[in-house]
């Protein structure tokens, strides 16, 4: 398991553990899909640990606006 998510900061930073995982989902199949990586030097980390990593510098948030419920790339 991933250390940064067993602190219960990167959670209250999304708004709950559902949301958290709607998003760790949802981005990890965008990065399998072909999406590019919004964090430098990637190299040896997991889908999984790119994905926490971006939610950690703030660089993705589930948009739960309008009608489908989607990842929100945030630009820099």
């Amino acid at each position: 398991m991933i250390e940064e998510l067993k602190n219960t900061e990167i959670m209250n930073k999304v708004g709950g553990r559902f949301k958290l995982s709607a998003l760790i989902q949802k981005r990890m199949i965008e990065l399998m899909e072909g999406g590019r990586p919004l964090i430098e030097n990637t190299q040896g980390l997991t889908s999984m640990e790119i994905v926490v990593q971006e939610i950690k510098e703030g660089k993705i948030v589930l948009d739960m606006t309008g009608d489908e419920k989607k990842t929100k790339v945030v630009p820099f």
